[in-house]
C-alpha cells in the first residue's frame, strides 16, 4: 500500500497535528505496512532529508503574527503535485482542511485515490481568532466545510470534535478514530526525574501541578494563573510548572510576575526531549488542562501513560472517556472551580496518585495501536473504492474544476478586451502576464484531458480556438 499524508504543519513547527503525522508516517514505514510520502509547506532552511520516509515540501509564504511560526502553502505548486502523483498513492490522508485538503483534491484528480480527512482542531475558534468580521468568518467556515465534504471519508479524533464539525455546517457522516501517544505505559525512573527537575524548587509533600503544550491563553491558561493567585492568597503551598512555548508566553510570564507567583510558578520553555517530558509527568501530582478548545488532548493521555491524572473542563472534548474521581477530575470553566478542587485535594496526594493509576490502565492508547487501527481502516476504504463508492465525489470535483476553468477563460476574455483600451506603455507587459496565466489554465485543461473525462470538452474546445 502507498499512502500520502498531508498537513499544513511539520518540523521545524511542532504541534499536536504535526506529531500525529510524524507518528503515522514513522509507524507505517517502520512496520513495513505502507510506503509513505508526506506533503507539507516548505520552511526556510529546514532539512527534509533525514526521515525514513519521503517528505515533499512545497512552496509557501509567511502568514504573519496571527499564527506565529506557521506558513501557508501554495496548493497550486505543480512541481510538488507532479512528484506526489508520480508515487501513485493508494490512499490520500489529509490532516488539515485548508491547503492540505486542496492539495489532496488536486492529487485525487490525478490518481483517483480516495481522500480521508481527519478533523483535529476546532477551526471555528481559529477563524474567530484570526478574523474580526462576522461575515468573513461565516464565509471562511463555509469554504472550509465545503472542502471537507469533498473528501471521501471523514474521521474525527473525538465525538466532540465531530459535533463541532456538525455545528460548522458539515452534513456528512464521520467516524471517530482516536490518536495515540508515543510514551510507553509506566512511570519514569527516579534518576531521570532528578535530572529533569534539577534546579527547580519542588519540596517533598508540596503538590506539583503541570501543564504541557503551546502557551496560548485560549487553552485556559488564564484560569490556571487566576486560581494560583487565589490559592497563594489563602496561604496554600504548591508548585505550578508550565512546559512549552507559544504566542502568549511573554504575556503569561508577565501575569505570573504581576500576581507575585514567581516563587512557585515556573516556566521551563519548550522541551522536545520526550524522556524529560516523561519525567515531568511522573514527578507531577496533577495535570491541569482547563481547555474547551482542544478536541482530543493528546497531552492528557501522555500524562495518563505516566500515572498522572488530569483536571479537565466538564463536558469538554478532552474529558471524553474520563470518569470523574476515578481516572480524572472535572471542573467548571473558571478559576474559582479549579481553586476549589485543588484546595480539596491539597492534602490527599494518595488520592491523586490513585486516579493516575486508573488513568494509566483505562485511558492510555499507544500510537502503535492507533496507527494499526487506521491502517485496517485504510483497507476498508480501498474495498469501498473498488466497489465504486466514491465515484460521485470524484466526478463532482472534476465538474467543479471544469466550471472554474470555464469561468477563468471568460474572465480572461473580458480582461484582454479591457487591456486593448489601455495606453501602449501598459498594454504590452500586462498582456504578457495574461498570456502566461492563460497558459496555466490551458495546462489545467490538458491535465483533465489526460484523465479522459468528458467534463473537460468545453475547456479543450476553447483553447484549441486560440
Amino acid at each position: 500500500m502507498k499512502v500520502c499524508l498531508l498537513n499544513d504543519s511539520f518540523p521545524p513547527v511542532i504541534d499536536g497535528v504535526a506529531n500525529t503525522v510524524m507518528n503515522y508516517a514513522s509507524i507505517l514505514t517502520e512496520r513495513k505496512l505502507a510506503e509513505v510520502e508526506v506533503a507539507t509547506p516548505r520552511y526556510p532552511e529546514a532539512d527534509y532529508s533525514g526521515y525514513p520516509y519521503e517528505v515533499v515540501p512545497y512552496s509557501s509564504f509567511s502568514i504573519g503574527n496571527k499564527v506565529a511560526g506557521y506558513r501557508a502553502g501554495n496548493p497550486l505548486d505543480i512541481k510538488a503535485l507532479d512528484q506526489l502523483a508520480e508515487a501513485a498513492p493508494d490512499i490520500i490522508h489529509s490532516h488539515c482542511p485548508v491547503v492540505s485538503t486542496m492539495m489532496a483534491r488536486s492529487l485525487r484528480m490525478r490518481t483517483k485515490a480516495p481522500i480521508i480527512f481527519t478533523y483535529h482542531t476546532k477551526f471555528d475558534i481559529d477563524i474567530a481568532r484570526a478574523v474580526r468580521s462576522h461575515f468573513i468568518r461565516k464565509e471562511a467556515a463555509k469554504a472550509l466545510v465545503d472542502n471537507i465534504e469533498a473528501c471521501d471519508e471523514v474521521w474525527t479524533v473525538s465525538r466532540g470534535a465531530g459535533e463541532n464539525l456538525k455545528d460548522l455546517g458539515f452534513t456528512g457522516e464521520y467516524r471517530v478514530v482516536e490518536n495515540g501517544v508515543d510514551f510507553p505505559r509506566g512511570r519514569a525512573e527516579e534518576a531521570l526525574i532528578t535530572q529533569a527537575t534539577e534546579g527547580y524548587d519542588l519540596p517533598e509533600g508540596v503538590p506539583v501541578y503541570l501543564f504541557v503544550g503551546r502557551l496560548m491563553k485560549y487553552k485556559g491558561l488564564g484560569i490556571i494563573l487566576d486560581a494560583m493567585r487565589q490559592l497563594k492568597a489563602e496561604g496554600m503551598d504548591y508548585r505550578m510548572v508550565f512546559i512549552g512555548g507559544g504566542g502568549d508566553e511573554e504575556e503569561l510570564r508577565a501575569t505570573a510576575e504581576q500576581y507575585g507567583l514567581t516563587d512557585r510558578v515556573f516556566f521551563t520553555g519548550a522541551i522536545h526531549d520526550r524522556q524529560i517530558l516523561r519525567a515531568w509527568n511522573t514527578r507531577a501530582d496533577l495535570f491541569l488542562f482547563p481547555s474547551s478548545y482542544d478536541t482530543n488532548g493528546i497531552v492528557v493521555r501522555e500524562a495518563a501513560a505516566c500515572g498522572l491524572a488530569s483536571v479537565l473542563i466538564r463536558n469538554s472534548c478532552a474529558a471524553e472517556g474520563i470518569t470523574e474521581g476515578r481516572n480524572g477530575f472535572f471542573i467548571e470553566e473558571n478559576a474559582e472551580s479549579l481553586a476549589a478542587l485543588l484546595r480539596e485535594l491539597k492534602d490527599d496526594i494518595p488520592r491523586m496518585r490513585d486516579a493516575g493509576e486508573h488513568a494509566m490502565n483505562e485511558i492510555y492508547i499507544s500510537w502503535e495501536d492507533s496507527v494499526r487501527h487506521a491502517f485496517d481502516l485504510y483497507g476498508e476504504v480501498l474495498d469501498k473504492k473498488a466497489a465504486g463508492a466514491y465515484q460521485s465525489r470524484l466526478r463532482q470535483t472534476l465538474e467543479q474544476t471544469s466550471e472554474a476553468i470555464r469561468q477563468s477563460e471568460e474572465h480572461m476574455r473580458e480582461t484582454l478586451s479591457g487591456l486593448r483600451q489601455l495606453p501602449d506603455e501598459f498594454h504590452g507587459g500586462m498582456l504578457e502576464d495574461m498570456r502566461q496565466l492563460r497558459e496555466g489554465v490551458k495546462w489545467a485543461g490538458k491535465r483533465v484531458e489526460e484523465i479522459g473525462l468528458n467534463a473537460w470538452t468545453y475547456a479543450k474546445e476553447v483553447w484549441n480556438d486560440k
